[in-house]
C-alpha cells in the first residue's frame, strides 16, 4: 500500500490536530507499514528515580500506533485506540529520547493492528513492546 502521509505531513497534522501534545514527539521516518519517531523525554516524561513514566511510554506506543495508520490511510482525526497492550520489560534511561519502531501488522476497512518496540535511545535491547487496535472511521460517501 503507498504511502499516503509523509514524516513532514505527519509532524504537521500533530501539530493541527493534537497541539497539546504534538512538541513532544518527532517522526523520523515513514514506510510503507512503518514509522520511526521518538519522545522528547522531558523533566515532565519522567517518574520518581529518574526513569521514564509508564504513561509517557504508552503515550509514545499509541501516538506511533496512530500515525503509522494514518500513513497508510491519509488524515483522519477521529481514528481511535480500542485496544493496546503493552510489556514494560527495562527500566528506559533517563535524559535520552525514547524512540519507538511501530509496524502496521494488518490494515482493514475498519481496524489497523500495530506493533511497537521502545527503545532508549542508543540502547540494542528494547524496553517495552506494545500491540495496539485502532477503529477506522468509516469513509464518506461520494
Amino acid at each position: 500500500m503507498p504511502i499516503k502521509m509523509s514524516a513532514q505531513e505527519l509532524s504537521d497534522f500533530m501539530k493541527e490536530v493534537f497541539q497539546q501534545v504534538a512538541e513532544d514527539f518527532a517522526v523520523d521516518h515513514v514506510g510503507e507499514g512503518e514509522v520511526t519517531m521518538r519522545l522528547l523525554t522531558q523533566e515532565k516524561h519522567l517518574r520518581p528515580g529518574g526513569t521514564v513514566s509508564g504513561p509517557s511510554m504508552f503515550g509514545l506506543a499509541d501516538v506511533s500506533a496512530y500515525l503509522v495508520t494514518l500513513s497508510q490511510i491519509g488524515p483522519q482525526a477521529l481514528a481511535v485506540t480500542t485496544n493496546c497492550s503493552i510489556d514494560f520489560m527495562r527500566k528506559p534511561r533517563a535524559g535520552v529520547p525514547l524512540v519507538a519502531k511501530a509496524r502496521l501488522l494488518k490494515l482493514g476497512k475498519q481496524l489497523s493492528v500495530t506493533d511497537v518496540l521502545l527503545y532508549s535511545e542508543g540502547m540494542e535491547e528494547p524496553v517495552a513492546r506494545a500491540s495496539l487496535t485502532y477503529a477506522i472511521p468509516p469513509r464518506p460517501i461520494g
